[in-house]
């Protein structure tokens, strides 16, 4: 079944990243007006992703802030309100690692990783989850990370902002679900992108070794997953963590 979000419209933080770019792909196939936000230092970079979405017929925009800002978010989406009207779907996908033990690690790479891995879902979200609940239709998906599951070695900052996430979505969703709106959380083992075009190489190939699926996950496997989660035929679906990790991580 193809998700059908005629009518909805969708902001994607982290809307020009890897995964980021995936999402915003599927939700205007399946038929949504979708806002995609990044920095406004990545503007240069999103013209190019601009032109392939208008090239391609995907109605979608881009929007510049820095989400772990709260008080630059609410501005922005103040405007955002006033120029495209009411936002049904948030995917807050936006993401940054700052890696390094713990005994090494700085307050500032501890700051940057909370500020827009978890803070950010509080910025984008708070403003617009009323609006959604008055309507009585919304959907939130929050991306975490496998490493957020099982944790990982140099990443206390990443895993308790990833792990975080979960708890944020669960919490809220208690709190929305008789309005019609669900909240869920899709966490990605890793993927083909630049993040882990970063690691060295010995470490992929180990990484790899302990994928049952026997390949990285794919962008669009991520997107896949948040398309289905905003649909109609996912209604019934809050409070959950959707693995989307080949088999790396299995928790009952």
């Amino acid at each position: 079944m193809n998700p059908d979000l005629r009518s909805k419209t969708a902001l994607v933080t982290g809307g020009t990243g890897a995964i980021g770019r995936a999402v915003c792909a599927a939700l205007a196939e399946a038929g949504a007006s979708v806002v995609a936000v990044c920095l406004p230092s990545d503007l240069e970079a999103a013209d190019a992703l601009l032109a392939q979405w208008r090239d391609a017929g995907l109605p979608i925009t881009v929007r510049a802030f820095d989400v772990s800002d709260a008080d630059q978010a609410a501005s922005a989406l103040a405007r955002l309100a006033a120029d495209a009207g009411p936002i049904d779907i948030v995917v807050n996908c936006a993401g940054i690692t700052r890696d390094a033990p713990l005994r090494r690690m700085t307050a500032q790479q501890w700051q940057q990783v909370l500020g827009v891995n978890l803070d950010s879902l509080f910025n984008v979200t708070q403003p617009l989850i009323d609006g959604m609940c008055q309507r009585g239709w919304g959907r939130v998906v929050n991306i975490s990370s496998v490493n957020g599951q099982k944790g990982q070695f140099g990443q206390t900052n990443y895993a308790a902002s990833k792990a975080g996430v979960h708890g944020f979505t669960m919490a809220l969703a208690q709190e929305v679900a008789r309005k019609g709106v669900t909240v869920n959380t899709v966490a990605p083992g890793y993927i083909d992108s630049p993040m882990i075009d970063a690691v060295p190489e010995a470490i992929r190939a180990d990484i790899l070794k302990g994928i049952p699926a026997g390949r990285y996950g794919h962008p669009a496997d991520i997107a896949a997953a948040v398309a289905f989660l905003c649909s109609d035929a996912a209604s019934y679906i809050t409070g959950a963590q959707l693995p989307v990790n080949g088999g790396m991580y299995m928790s009952a």
